[in-house]
């Protein structure tokens, strides 16, 4: 079950922050007559109540049964890694040689985490 609640986290972090940013076009927040509106279209919508979906599952139970400093910076590095992999193949987004070299430099970090 621990393994299998870091992918969910992982999953539900990484896809809402893809859906928060593909939807960010639909929110709106403005303050008209003293009034605050607030507007958020479905894309977004699911993004949010995902992305508080990993927060939920990190908070009560991944930290509750793993060694914090073990598994942050692991989660952490991994979700930074998917983040990146998202941004290139769903909006295209550029990387540089600069880029590589830290995704290579987490992935050591994790491997080397996990040398017992």
């Amino acid at each position: 079950m621990k393994s299998v609640s870091i992918i969910i986290y992982l999953i539900l972090s990484v896809g809402g922050l893809v859906l928060v940013k593909s939807g960010s076009s639909s929110v709106n927040i403005a303050i008209q007559d003293g009034t605050f509106n607030f507007a958020m279209g479905l894309k977004a919508m699911l993004g949010f109540i995902a992305y508080i979906g990993s927060f939920l599952i990190y908070t009560f139970y991944i930290i509750k049964n793993f060694d914090l400093s073990y598994i942050f910076p692991i989660i952490t590095g991994i979700t930074q890694v998917l983040v990146i992999i998202a941004g290139v193949f769903i909006f295209k987004e550029q990387i540089n040689a600069y880029t590589i070299g830290g995704i290579l430099l987490i992935i050591m970090g994790i491997v080397l985490l996990n040398i017992k």
